[in-house]
C-alpha cells in the first residue's frame, strides 16, 4: 500500500548505492570475453573476412597462410630470428643436398656446368615419431577399421560440424604423406595455383596430370568420388621408405629448397581425402577448405567465419624448441629469453571477426587484442617521427607499454617504362637519358611521406634488405639518381635532371618535333577518390621538367590487360617476394619473361647481357661470385633505367607489453608457435584500463533526487491535508 509513495526515494537510493559500491568493483564491464578467459594462456586477435581456402594445395594468400601455416608442416622452415632469411629443417632431419644427373642418368659433381645437368634429385628424410592432430578421419574401431570412411546419409543427418563426430584418432607422419600431397598438386580438380610452375620444374609432372585425368572416376552430381593417388606411379616424387622420399626436378634449380618451406609441400594423409570426399560432406562444409588436418603446433578447433576462428594447441605436437641463436640486437630485445624452451607457448589463439578498422583499433587500445597493425586513420595518433625520420610511438601509447615493431617488406613499388614504346623505351641514348632524368625528378621520398605515412625505404635496386645481393650504405647507392654525402644518399638536383633532359633533346621539356611540351602517358589503377591525390602528385613530378603527363586511369582488370598486351607507356606497379632469393626480383626484368609470353616482366625490358648474367646467377648458390654477378646486373639496370626503382614498403605493428617474442619474419608464416603471453599482467592491465566511469551516475542521482524531493514534499503534504479532512 505504501510502495508508490516510497518508489522515488527508493530509486534515488538504489542509483546512489550503485555509484558508491561501483568504486569497489574490480572488473571491466565492457570485457567481450567470458570471465573464465580472464587469465587463460591464449592470444586474442582478429580477422576481417573468411579465408577462401584452407587446403594447402589451393591456398596462396596471406590471410589464408595466417591459419594454415600454424597447422601444416612442410619439411623445411625459415629460422625465426636469423637475417638474411635462412632455411632450417622442420619435420626433415636435415636440409637435403641435391644430386645432379646428365641426360643419360649419370651422376655429376656439384661443380658440373649447368648446361650438362639434366635433372636434380632431392632426398628428404622425415624425423620419426611425428603425429597428426586428433581428427575423425583417423578414428578406428576395435578391429582396426576406419569408423567414418563409409558414412551413410542417415549417419550424416545429425552431423553439422567436425566436433559432432564422437571419436577421433591420430597416426604417425610418413614420407608417403608428402608424396601424396605433391600428387594432389597435379590433380586437375584441385586447381592448385602453382601447378603450371611445377609442370616446368618437377619431372613428369604434366604426365601425372594426364594420368590422373584419365584414371579418376567422373564426378557424380558435382561431387568428385575419392580417388586414391597412392597407387599412381610418379617418377617426380617417390617414396623410398617409411621416412624418406625423393623429388626429381628438371635441370639445376637451387631455389627449389625454398619451395620445400611452403605449405604447398606440406604432407596430406590419404585418410583426409577418403574422409572428406564422401557424398554429402561438402554440403555441410566438411572439407579441407573448412577443416584442415596437419601435424603442426595448432589445429583449427572452431571455424565460424561469422563470429570467430580458434586455433588450439595440438596435443600430439612433436618436440620443437625455441631458437638458441640470434643477433646481438635479438638478445638485447629479449628475443632469446626463451632459448631452448619447448614450443608452442600458448594454448589457444582466438580470432574474432572485425570488418572495420576503428573497432579493432579501439579494442586493441583497451587491451582486448594483443597486437595490431597501424591503419591510416590511427597513424597520427600512434606514430611520431624524430628529426632524422625515425619512427617512434606517441607518448600516449608509450605510457600504456605498447611496443612498436617495424620491418622493411620483401616487396617493391616501382615506376616502369615500356621498353617497346618508341619514346620512353629501347636502347637509344635519347630514351635512356629521358628515363634517367625522370628517375631523378620523381621524388619518391615525398611520395612515401605523403601517401605511405613515412612507411617506406627508398630502393636503389630491385633487391630489398634481407635478400642476398642487397648492399647497404654507400656500396648500394644508385649513383645515376643519388650522390653520397655525409653518410647519406641525397637525390640529385632538379638541375641535373634538366641537364639530362637537354642532352636527350628535350630542352625545357619540349618535344623538338612539335616545339610543345613533351606529352607522356601514365597508366593508373583507379582505386576511387583516394587515387586522385596520387595522380595529381604524379603529374606535378613530370611538370617539374616541363613534361605534360596524361593520366589514363582504368580498373585493375583493364590495367592488367594493358600490361599483357604491352600498350602501356609508363606505369607504377609492385611485387611481393615468393621466396627470399634475388632471382625472384631479377626475373621481373628478364627478357624472355616479358608479359606477352605470360611472364612478369611488365616493362618488357630486354638487355642481352643482363639476360646472360641472369641465366647464370639464378642457378648459383649464394657466394662472393654470385654477389659479384648481382652487382654487375644492378649496374646494368641503373644505366638502362627500365625502372625508377621506387621504394620498399615498411610494415608497422604494435603489441602490448604482455606479448613476447615478436619479430617480423616476412618469409615465415608459422610464427604463432613462438609467441608467449603473460596472462596475469594482461588481465590486470585490461581491468585497470577499462574501469567504468561512474561519477556521471552520481551526478544524475543527485539531480534526480533534487527534482524528486519537491514532488515528494507536495504529494506528502496533500496526503496529510486529506487525512485531516
Amino acid at each position: 500500500m505504501h510502495a508508490p509513495r516510497s518508489l522515488p526515494a527508493a530509486l534515488s537510493f538504489t542509483v546512489l548505492l550503485l555509484v558508491l559500491s561501483g568504486c569497489e568493483l574490480n572488473t571491466a564491464w565492457n570485457n567481450p570475453y567470458p570471465p573464465e578467459h580472464a587469465q587463460s594462456n591464449r592470444i586474442d586477435s582478429a580477422f576481417s573476412e573468411q579465408p577462401a581456402h584452407l587446403d594447402p594445395a589451393r591456398s596462396y594468400s596471406a590471410d589464408e597462410y595466417a591459419f594454415i601455416a600454424q597447422i601444416y608442416e612442410p619439411p623445411l622452415q625459415y629460422h625465426f630470428l636469423h637475417r638474411p632469411y635462412q632455411l632450417e629443417p622442420l619435420t626433415a632431419d636435415s636440409l637435403p643436398v641435391p644430386r645432379y644427373f646428365n641426360a643419360k642418368g649419370e651422376s655429376l659433381s656439384a661443380a658440373a656446368p649447368t648446361d650438362q645437368i639434366a635433372s636434380s634429385e632431392y632426398v628428404i628424410r622425415i624425423r620419426p615419431g611425428i603425429q597428426y592432430q586428433p581428427h575423425p578421419a583417423f578414428a578406428q574401431d576395435a578391429t582396426g577399421n576406419y569408423r567414418y570412411h563409409h558414412l551413410t546419409p542417415a549417419q550424416l543427418t545429425d552431423i553439422k560440424t567436425l566436433t559432432d563426430f564422437p571419436a577421433t584418432g591420430t597416426r604417425e607422419l610418413t614420407a608417403e604423406d608428402y608424396v601424396y600431397q605433391i600428387k594432389r598438386l597435379a590433380t586437375p580438380w584441385r586447381h592448385s595455383p602453382i601447378a603450371g610452375l611445377l609442370t616446368e620444374r618437377i619431372v613428369d609432372f604434366a604426365d601425372l596430370t594426364a594420368h590422373i585425368t584419365a584414371a579418376a572416376p567422373p564426378a557424380i552430381d558435382g561431387n568428385r568420388p575419392f580417388f586414391d593417388l597412392r597407387s599412381l606411379p610418379f617418377r617426380g616424387a617417390e617414396v623410398i621408405d617409411r621416412y624418406s622420399y625423393r623429388i626429381r626436378i628438371n635441370g639445376r634449380y637451387p631455389q627449389f629448397l625454398f619451395w620445400l618451406a611452403m605449405p604447398f609441400f606440406a604432407p596430406m594423409p590419404w585418410e583426409a581425402e577418403a574422409f572428406y570426399d564422401q557424398p554429402g560432406m561438402a554440403n555441410k562444409n566438411l572439407t579441407l577448405d573448412w577443416y584442415p588436418i596437419g601435424t603442426g603446433p595448432f589445429f583449427l578447433s572452431e571455424n565460424n567465419p561469422n563470429l570467430r576462428m580458434v586455433l588450439t594447441r595440438n596435443p600430439h605436437y612433436h618436440a620443437e624448441h625455441y631458437p638458441t641463436s640470434g643477433s646481438d640486437e635479438d638478445r638485447a630485445a629479449g628475443l632469446l629469453t626463451d632459448a631452448g624452451q619447448r614450443l608452442p607457448f600458448i594454448d589457444q589463439a582466438v580470432y574474432s571477426l572485425e570488418k572495420e578498422t576503428i573497432p579493432y583499433w579501439t579494442k586493441f587500445l583497451q587491451g582486448y587484442y594483443d597486437s595490431s597493425g597501424v591503419s591510416s586513420d590511427a597513424f597520427d595518433r600512434a606514430i611520431q617521427f624524430d628529426n632524422d625520420g625515425s619512427a617512434a610511438l606517441s607518448p600516449e601509447l608509450t605510457q600504456q607499454g605498447i611496443q612498436l615493431t617495424t620491418a622493411v617488406n620483401t616487396s617493391i613499388w616501382y615506376l616502369g617504362f615500356n621498353w617497346r614504346d618508341p619514346v620512353v623505351g629501347g636502347t637509344s641514348e635519347r630514351a635512356r637519358l629521358l628515363r634517367q632524368a625522370l628517375a631523378i625528378a620523381i621524388d619518391f621520398e615525398e611520395y612515401i611521406a605523403i601517401f605511405a605515412n613515412g612507411r617506406g625505404m627508398i630502393a636503389h635496386s630491385p633487391i630489398p634488405p634481407s635478400i642476398f645481393g642487397y648492399r647497404a650504405g654507400e656500396a648500394g647507392v644508385n649513383t645515376a639518381v643519388y650522390t653520397w654525402e655525409q653518410g647519406h644518399a641525397r637525390r640529385r638536383s632538379l638541375i641535373e635532371a634538366q641537364q639530362l633532359l637537354t642532352q636527350a633533346g628535350y630542352a625545357n621539356g619540349q618535344d623538338p618535333t612539335t616545339h610543345k611540351a613533351l606529352t607522356l602517358y601514365y597508366e593508373a589503377m583507379d582505386s576511387g577518390p583516394d587515387s586522385k591525390a596520387q595522380l595529381n602528385w604524379m603529374r606535378k613530378q613530370f611538370a617539374k621538367l616541363g613534361i605534360e603527363l596524361v593520366i589514363r586511369a582504368t580498373d585493375y582488370n583493364r590495367f592488367q590487360e594493358k600490361m599483357r598486351d604491352g600498350s602501356a607507356q609508363i606505369f607504377m606497379w609492385g611485387w611481393n617476394a615468393d621466396y627470399p632469393d634475388p632471382e625472384n626480383f631479377f626475373f621481373l626484368l628478364y627478357g624472355p619473361n616479358r608479359k606477352q609470353t605470360g611472364g612478369e616482366n611488365a616493362a618488357n625490358y630486354h638487355n642481352p647481357e643482363f639476360d646472360r648474367l641472369f641465366e647464370q646467377m639464378k642457378d648459383m648458390d649464394d657466394s662472393p661470385a654470385r654477389q659479384a654477378m648481382i652487382d654487375q646486373m644492378i649496374a646494368i639496370l641503373r644505366h638502362d633505367a627500365p625502372w625508377a626503382f621506387g621504394f620498399f614498403p615498411q610494415s608497422y605493428s604494435l603489441n602490448h607489453a604482455w606479448l613476447h617474442n615478436v619479430k617480423p619474419n616476412l618469409m615465415a608464416n608459422n610464427t604463432l608457435k613462438y609467441r608467449r603471453v603473460d596472462p596475469i599482467q594482461r588481465d590486470q592491465l585490461r581491468t585497470r584500463w577499462n574501469q567504468p566511469i561512474l561519477w556521471p551516475l552520481g551526478v544524475f542521482a543527485i539531480l534526480l533526487g533534487g527534482l524528486l524531493l519537491p514532488v515528494i514534499f507536495i504529494i506528502r503534504h496533500r496526503e496529510r491535508r486529506s487525512a485531516y479532512q
